[in-house]
């Protein structure tokens, strides 16, 4: 993980995985988890809900864009639903991302 993709994918997996649930989650399910966010961001329609699964350690989770926005700035922004589930329990989380010139997507809330 080095460069500018592991800086943004740095950035995105702390908005997205943070406090007790990222703890409880193993590197793979976190590399998922960031993957599944990134395409989903970029490529999927609101209130489409993509899946990702870690057959390893048995965590899953969905992300699901609610809205697309632009800014002032003319810049994309999506608001999001993630449900990851570690262990069995269920963590749903809301945020909002924006895309960046480099084509990344960043948590800003």
């Amino acid at each position: 993980g080095s460069g500018p993709a592991g800086i943004a994918g740095g950035v995105i997996l702390g908005g997205l995985l943070g406090g007790a649930v990222g703890n409880a989650l193993d590197q793979r399910d976190k590399e998922l988890a960031r993957k599944e966010a990134q395409y989903s961001l970029e490529y999927s329609k609101v209130g489409h809900s993509s899946e990702w699964q870690n057959p390893d350690s048995g965590n899953s989770g969905t992300f699901t864009p609610t809205r697309t926005y632009q800014t002032e700035s003319g810049q994309y922004c999506r608001e999001y639903q993630q449900e990851i589930i570690v262990g069995g329990e269920k963590h749903d989380s809301y945020g909002t991302a924006c895309r960046q010139p480099d084509g990344s997507w960043q948590i800003v809330n």
